[in-house]
Parts: C-alpha cells; sequence; structure tokens
C-alpha cells in the first residue's frame, strides 16, 4: 500500500490517498504561518519549514499528528532552505539542516533539539546549498560572498565547528540560481543569464568550467532560467521558446539531452532503484495534456507516456508530481499529480482522470449572488428529463428500489436520481428565493458559481485563460453586479463585472470582464487605459438595467462605466449629488470629493470626470494611525426611520448612507496584541459624513488595540477591539439619532400637515443628532463581522461573528442595546430590553456553524430571501458553509416539518363534521315541523 499523498497550499497541510480526493487529515497553519519548504523521509515522516524558516515541525504522514517543533531564532530573515538527508536510519538520531536569516542550524531528527548553530552572516556568505557527506560526520554549505566570490564550509556535524573552508573568486557575477548535481558538483547561472558554471568542489582547489549556453543551444536569445528541479546528474534550463534538460558529462561538460517545447513542466526525480530514476516531462497544447515519463540509468529512456483531455478552464499546469506502483505483471506504473493554473489539482493514472478538486475555492476573494432563471411553464417530460428512456429507467430503479431488489450500483443510481430531481437543487427560482447562484471569485483570477441547494459548481470560468501576454501577471480585484434584468430587458440573463489588473502594481492598467451569470460565457472584456485604485457601484441604472459604475484611477480622475451616451445622460442627472471619499491609510488622511464635467487629458474623453477635493481630515501621524474603516450596505433595507420605545415615545434614526465609520490606534499600538503598554494604547472611534467631512461623534478608549472589526447598519455601529487594561477583548456600540425629526411626534402637526417629513434633507445643514453607546466584554478574538440583511428590513437584526475557533456566533443585536440598563423599567422590559451584564451571553446554541468548523475563516456574507423572515448566509476561508436563518423565527411561513398530512385530516374531519352536523339539524327541523 502506498503511502498517502501529501499538499501543501498557502499555509495548509492536505493528506489524501491516491485513489481518491477525500481527506484523511488536513491542518491548518496560522495567518503569517505560510509553508517554505517540505520533505517527507522514510515515506512517513514529514518535515515542514515555515514562517520564514523560522518554525520547524515534524508530522506523522499516516495520521498527521505532529510529532515536535523547534523554533529557530535569528534576527534579519532569509531566503530558508531545508535539508533533510536522503538516507536515515532508524534508530539513530540524524541531523536535519536548516539555513535562514544568516545561521546554519542542526536539529535533532528525534525530538526537535538544536544540536548546534553556525552563523554566517558576519561572514557575509549567503548560503545556497547544504550536503552532508554519506557517513554523515561532514556538513557541507556552499554559497555566495558578494555576487562573485563563491565559498564552501565544511562543518563537523557533531559539534558544529568549522574544520576548514574555500574561497574562489570568479570573472563574473552570480544570479544567484544553483543546481546540485551530484555529491561534488555544483552548476550555477551568472548574473547575464547565459552562461553556466560547473563547479566541482571536491578538490582542495575549487575548480570550475564556464559553457556558453548559446554553444549547447541553436538560436539561443534572450535570457534564461535554471529550473529547481532535482534530477540527478541532469540540470533543466528554460529558455524563451523551450527547456532543455542537460546531462553533465565529466566536470566540463553538458550534453543535451531532451528539448522541450513550452508549455511544459518537469518533475522532481523519483528514485526506483538505487541506478534508475524517474521523471515526468508534462506538455499542455490546447484541450490536451501529455505526459512523459523517463526512465533514467544514465541512458534515457522513456517509460510510458499518456495524453488526457483537460478544462480549457483550468489553464495551463503549473507543475507536476508522480509516484509509483508495480502492476500485477512487476512492471512499474506511474501516477501524475498535476497543479493547474486555477490551483485546481488533477490526479491521472493510466490515461484517466481518477479524481479532480477545485482547491482555488480555498482562496476567494470576493463573492455577488445572481437569481436563477424563472421556471418556464409546458415544459414536456422529454425536456425535464432529457429524453423518455431515462425517465422511464428512472421509474424503473425506483420501482426496484421500492420492492427491494435493487443492486447496491443501482441504489446509488436511485439517490443519484433523487439528488437530481430534488426540489431544492433546481435550476430555477423557487418562490421563497432560497435556490440562488452564489458567484465567486478566487485569488487565481477564476469565477465559479455555486449552487445554494446542494454546493455543486454550476459553471466556472477562468479569465486569465484569454488574456494577451502583455496583461499577465493577471491581478483580481473584486466582482460586482452588471446587469440585473426585472423590466425592460427580462429576455436578458443577469451578468457580472470582475474587475481586474494587468500587472501587480497599483499603477497597472485595470480590465474589465462581463461574464453572463447563468452559463459562464465571457461577454466581454476591456482593457483600460487607467489604472484601478477604486470601484464605486451607483444605484442608477441605464435603459438596458446595465448597473453604473465609477472607476477612480490613481490620477484622481473618476471613468463612468458602461461608455454609452445613455449611461452618460442618467449620471450627468446625478452627478450635482455625487461624492466621493478616499481613505490614505498610509498617511492617515481621509479627503472628500466631488465631480466635474471632463478631465484635462489630451485626448478628450467625456466619460471621464475630474474629482476636485472638497474636505480633508488628517489624523496626528504622532498619535493616531488609521486601522479600520467601515459603511453600510448600498443595497441595505431600512423599513422604518421611526423607533418606539417603552414609554410610546418615538426616536427617530439617523439613516445615513453616507455615514463612514473610521478606527485609529496609537501608533505604538498598531502591532500584535501586548506590543504596547496600556498607557500607550488608545483607540479612537469617530463616525464621520462622507459627504461634508463633519464629524459626528468621536469617542476614545484608552488602553484600547486592535486588531477592530467594525459593522455598520441602519443607525448603528459595532466594532470589536482588545482592552488590554483588563485583558479581555470588548465589543462597543454606538447608535446615532436625527434630533431635527422631533417635532413630528406631535398629532396635530401631522394632522394639521404641519410636519417636516417631506422637508429636503440635506448633508451641509448641521445635524442635530443625539448619541448612545456602551461597551461590553467579548469571550473570544474575532475573524470576520456581519449583520444578517433581509428582504424589507422588518426582522430583528442578528450580528455574525467569526469566532478564533473558526466557527460561525449569531449573536442577537438585542445583547448589543446601548440602552440597556441593570434594573430595567418595567416599560424597557414590556419594549424587550435586556438587563445590563458587563459581557456578552453566548448560547452554545447560536452557533450557526454547530459542531464544524470553517478552517481559516476569512468572510462572512448574508444576503436577503424573498421571505421576510430568511436570511442567507454564507462564510469561506479553506471551506465553505452556507445555511439558512431566521432571526426571529419563520413567522411568515410553514417549518420544513410541518405535517400536511395531519392538517388535511383535520379539515376532512371537520368537513365531516360539519356535513353530519348538518344532516342531523335538518333531521330534528323536519321533525318538528311534524309535531
Amino acid at each position: 500500500m502506498s503511502s498517502p499523498l501529501l499538499i501543501f497550499v498557502q499555509g495548509i497541510y492536505v493528506s489524501l490517498p491516491w485513489s481518491s480526493a477525500m481527506k484523511v487529515w488536513r491542518h491548518v497553519l496560522g495567518k503569517n504561518d505560510s509553508i517554505d519548504q517540505l520533505n517527507i523521509s522514510l515515506g512517513k515522516y514529514v518535515v515542514t519549514l515555515s514562517s520564514e524558516g523560522s518554525i520547524l515541525r515534524a508530522w506523522n504522514l499516516p495520521d498527521g499528528q505532529m510529532i515536535w517543533e523547534s523554533n529557530l531564532q535569528f534576527s534579519t530573515p532569509s531566503k530558508p532552505l531545508l535539508h533533510v538527508p536522503a538516507t536515515i536510519k532508524m534508530g539513530r538520531d540524524n541531523l536535519i539542516l536548516v539555513s535562514s536569516g544568516g545561521w546554519l542550524h542542526a536539529i535533532s531528527s528525534i525530538d526537535g533539539v538544536i544540536v548546534w548553530r553556525k552563523e554566517f552572516a558576519t561572514e557575509s556568505l549567503e548560503v545556497k546549498q547544504v550536503l552532508q557527506s554519506p557517513d554523515g560526520d561532514t556538513v557541507s554549505a556552499l554559497g555566495y560572498v558578494g555576487s562573485s566570490k563563491f565559498a564552501i564550509y565544511h562543518i563537523n556535524a557533531k559539534s558544529g565547528e568549522v574544520l576548514n573552508h574555500r574561497t574562489t573568486s570568479f570573472p563574473i557575477d552570480f544570479s544567484g540560481e544553483t543546481a546540485i548535481i551530484s555529491s561534488d558538483v555544483l552548476v550555477a547561472l551568472d548574473a547575464a543569464r547565459s552562461n553556466l558554471f560547473l563547479i566541482n568542489f571536491k578538490a582542495e582547489n575549487i575548480e570550475y568550467n564556464q559553457v556558453h549556453i548559446s554553444d549547447l543551444v541553436q538560436d539561443f536569445s534572450g535570457v534564461t532560467e535554471l529550473l529547481p528541479v532535482k534530477l540527478k546528474g541532469i540540470v533543466a534550463i528554460k529558455t524563451a521558446l523551450s527547456i532543455f534538460l542537460l546531462r553533465v558529462k565529466g566536470v566540463s561538460e553538458f550534453e543535451v539531452i531532451e528539448k522541450i517545447n513550452h508549455p511544459a513542466v518537469v518533475s522532481d526525480a523519483l528514485s526506483i532503484t538505487e541506478a534508475e530514476q524517474a521523471f515526468a516531462i508534462v506538455q499542455h497544447t490546447e484541450s490536451k495534456i501529455e505526459i512523459t515519463v523517463k526512465l533514467d540509468n544514465g541512458i534515457i529512456n522513456e517509460g510510458n507516456r499518456e495524453t488526457i483531455r483537460a478544462d480549457q478552464n483550468r489553464g495551463s499546469v503549473q507543475n507536476v508530481f508522480i509516484n509509483n506502483y508495480v502492476r500485477t505483471d512487476k512492471s512499474h506504473g506511474f501516477r501524475a499529480l498535476i497543479v493547474m493554473e486555477d490551483h485546481s489539482l488533477l490526479l491521472v493514472q493510466q490515461g484517466e482522470i481518477v479524481w479532480s478538486r477545485e482547491d482555488g475555492l480555498a482562496s476567494i476573494i470576493d463573492l455577488t449572488t445572481s437569481e436563477l432563471p424563472v421556471e418556464k411553464e409546458g415544459v414536456s417530460v422529454a425536456e425535464v428529463e432529457h429524453n423518455l428512456f431515462e425517465w422511464l429507467k428512472g421509474h424503473w430503479l425506483k420501482l426496484k428500489g421500492t420492492l427491494l431488489l435493487a443492486s447496491p450500483d443501482e441504489l446509488a443510481a436511485i439517490q443519484a436520481i433523487r439528488l437530481k430531481s430534488s426540489e431544492k437543487t433546481k435550476m430555477t427560482r423557487d418562490h421563497n428565493g432560497f435556490r440562488k447562484l452564489i458567484i465567486v471569485l478566487t485569488r487565481a483570477g477564476k469565477i465559479l458559481a455555486l449552487h445554494t441547494g446542494d454546493g455543486r459548481v454550476i459553471w466556472s470560468h477562468f479569465l486569465s485563460l484569454h488574456l494577451s501576454e502583455d496583461c499577465k501577471p493577471y491581478t483580481a480585484l473584486r466582482i460586482y453586479q452588471w446587469q440585473v434584468p426585472h423590466h425592460h430587458a427580462m429576455h436578458e440573463n443577469p451578468s457580472v463585472l470582475v474587475v481586474g489588473r494587468c500587472g501587480a502594481g497599483f499603477d497597472a492598467p485595470g480590465i474589465l470582464s462581463v461574464v453572463d451569470s447563468y452559463s459562464g460565457k465571457e461577454l466581454k472584456s476591456l482593457k483600460l487605459a487607467h489604472s484601478i485604485t477604486q470601484v464605486i457601484p451607483l444605484t442608477l441604472m441605464d435603459s438596458s438595467e446595465h448597473r453604473l459604475h465609477l472607476i477612480v484611477d490613481s490620477n484622481l480622475h473618476a471613468h463612468l462605466y458602461p461608455r454609452t451616451p445613455d449611461s452618460l445622460n442618467i449620471f450627468r442627472r446625478e452627478m450635482s449629488n455625487t461624492y466621493l471619499y478616499s481613505v490614505e491609510a498610509g498617511t492617515s488622511v481621509i479627503k472628500g470629493y466631488s465631480l466635474q464635467n471632463r478631465c484635462n487629458l489630451e485626448v478628450a474623453d467625456e466619460y471621464c470626470l475630474k474629482m476636485k477635493e472638497l474636505w480633508s481630515i488628517v489624523f496626528p501621524s504622532e498619535s493616531e494611525k488609521i486601522t479600520t474603516t467601515s459603511t453600510r450596505k448600498m443595497n441595505e433595507v431600512v423599513h422604518t426611520q421611526a423607533k418606539v420605545i417603552g414609554d410610546k415615545d418615538v426616536m427617530f434614526k439617523y439613516i445615513s448612507k453616507n455615514m463612514l465609520f473610521v478606527a485609529t490606534v496609537a501608533p505604538n499600538a498598531a502591532g500584535e496584541i501586548g506590543s504596547a503598554t496600556p498607557d500607550e494604547a488608545s483607540l479612537v472611534a469617530y463616525l464621520i459624513d462622507a459627504v461634508t467631512g463633519r464629524i459626528l461623534h468621536r469617542v476614545t478608549h484608552q488602553g484600547a488595540q486592535g486588531p477592530v472589526h467594525a459593522v455598520v447598519s441602519e443607525n448603528w455601529v459595532i466594532y470589536h477591539y482588545f482592552n488590554l487594561r483588563a485583558h479581555r477583548y470588548e465589543m462597543s456600540v454606538i447608535e446615532i439619532y436625527d434630533q431635527s425629526r422631533a417635532d413630528n411626534k406631535d398629532v396635530w402637526k401631522l394632522v394639521l400637515g404641519k410636519h417636516n417629513l417631506t422637508a429636503p434633507i440635506t448633508s451641509y445643514a448641521r445635524p442635530e443628532v443625539v448619541v448612545k453607546s456602551q461597551s461590553y466584554f467579548f469571550t473570544h478574538s474575532v475573524k470576520a463581522m456581519a449583520v444578517t440583511a433581509t428582504a424589507k428590513g422588518i426582522t430583528s437584526k442578528q450580528l455574525l461573528i467569526g469566532t478564533i475557533g473558526d466557527q460561525v456566533l449569531a449573536l442577537d443585536k438585542r445583547y448589543l442595546d446601548p440602552r440597556r440598563s441593570a434594573n430595567p423599567t418595567p416599560a424597557e422590559k414590556e419594549e424587550g430590553i435586556i438587563p445590563l451584564t458587563d459581557s456578552l451571553p453566548i448560547n452554545p446554541q447560536s452557533y450557526v456553524t454547530h459542531s464544524l468548523q470553517v478552517e481559516g475563516l476569512r468572510g462572512i456574507v448574508s444576503f436577503p430571501a424573498k421571505l421576510e423572515s430568511t436570511t442567507l448566509v454564507f462564510s469561506y476561508g479553506v471551506d465553505l458553509f452556507y445555511t439558512r436563518l431566521a432571526p426571529s423565527r419563520t413567522y411568515d411561513s410553514l417549518t420544513e416539518d410541518f405535517s400536511y398530512a395531519l392538517l388535511l385530516i383535520t379539515i376532512v374531519a371537520l368537513v365531516a363534521a360539519i356535513f353530519a352536523t348538518w344532516i342531523l339539524s335538518e333531521k330534528k327541523e323536519l321533525r318538528d315541523k311534524w309535531r
């Protein structure tokens, strides 16, 4: 039985059996504890190096249990290097070598204790390779001193004492890329990337031979890359057009043994016997992936060649790993694990894809939702079931299952048919609005549509696939709703807008992609002539029901999309009421802008608008640093502005979509918890009008520190932070009310029409507001926060909290009412105000995720259903979790376990009783008349 497959991506280990995609075990490391290198020893131990080479761990491969952990201390981080001996002897304390931060550490393989450490930073040595002699008595550290000197240090493996060292100067500078060919030969690439150096360091004097790549490769031009593949006696170089495998002949020559055209990747070597190794070459052309396994025992032989058809939406092949197994005829077979550009995995064996995984879903960066199409009437049975034969076959299988005559395979087919025909998995809308598409955007630039009924992937589209080379690397940013047909464009499908950059820099040009929400087809792609720093979806729509968007570039120009005369005319009517703001967290400055017609460009562009600065708030850099900002959702629905309190009085909520919450912390306390003393730390919370820049409210929490998580809804904001004085987490709530509407409480003014309910509201008028606030202790650290959203805004709000334990907690907003008091009055009790306590209660039944964990939880999104009582909750991280939530219970619908049969029996019984009573009454009346 072969050992399980081990995968690590972005700080996540996953152990999988080769035969299926089911996880055997998994460990998710901390946010800043990313994996640097990984190695497997003896087929049953995993050694990992993480956190820039500062944490070394050993794991048991079969069950994932950690055996030991070692922390390596150094001051300046550098590129880490892990060396695990290939020939570890059982029962012996072998050394694991780690080079990081200018130090070479020797760690015991039994208990993880640091045996010795040697500093090379003082000698300006940058270690590139670490070797250990076959007998394990000597450790060799190879690297560069400066850019043109090569050095080797021989160290006693038991004591860490330097036995000797040698240094040789070269006539050129090195690029830093190296490859170990054997125990005494190293290949290096020069800084010009046009020459290879064969360095022999076995002799007393370091010898080398320079080889021009142009002598090996015909028509060579451009630069070369030395690929980090581990092949004994072979080095792989990558040019602009091809990959070349070079065998080292002696200590002075190279021989080209294989030329591979792009796009292609080469795997590391897999030892078959002591004298034979195997490696795989994967070439990707259009929809075909060709896998060739080569056997090398001094002569390259072709092991086997397989071709598979792969989904083009996965992009190109990024990496490949191979594993061997013994066939029944005693020959060796090979499996290949292929990593695709969209972060998906394919396991290939004997020319077939055994299983695939969409691991890109572990890196969702943004999402939106889309309604499913309306169910069409008059659909025939053949259309629903694809054909009449399938329909008859399905009912025949169901009949056999009912009579207990179905085989296991037929039972599985019956289950599949039931899932397919289930109400919650249909591809049409339901009257409650529960069935939707969740359209997610991953870090790799792939869009996937998930069905809320069962979480299956309906379609996927890889955006980088059709981009030109000058638009790579592609950086996906956000996803927005683009067209939502309601009235004028019901014949068209809804679509989404994906915003990205052609490059990694903030000044890189942007690119817009419009994708059909039902099919995943890319309708339009537009490369912009400007950068993207901010995207502002507007509430306006054109005649085709395309939502208008403003895109702000690095030159403070706002660009209107879609670029149509209709959109421009609609926007110009509302331009005077459109205001923007920007938050510069690095300089702790917030600025507000208005829009003016046309930019001052060389080429006139009527869709480009000039931004005029109206106001700015500059926070003192020596005492405050912006850490968090938050605003209300643009699509949030507020049922009523009035709030009736216990004494029958009315308070009017200050409802403004322009209200901005800003939290600042002291610069000394901007780091992790405990990085500052309570006297040095402080947190200041602001409520700011984003139109005028007026500060509506300001409150200071002395001795408080971030990280700060905040959520704004209706007229309140809730934020979470750490109290250094109390050594506990806290949550504070601020509610803001509009006093300018207080006169509307007079009934006679309402009757006589002397109220100001219809008076225009402007942000430039000084607001008469009153603020109520309160703070409570909270048990958990928080990863994410959100608030429930319903269709009409009538249902009570709940706070959705992503805890440090990767669970989602639903906390009733009533617990965070600033009007709570220790002894509430009878009127307040009647209103439902809960007596004041110093901490917020956590009911185990309030966990939305129950006993499940959403590993690596990063975000929580709530969106409304058609039923007012119900909200839909989706949380994402490494895992995905979706559920329905009823904050005030399902007061507008019957529960799923409601007994319709009992209701029918009751109705029938009542009708029968009424009919029987009517007959008896008629007979009695007839008898009375005969008397």
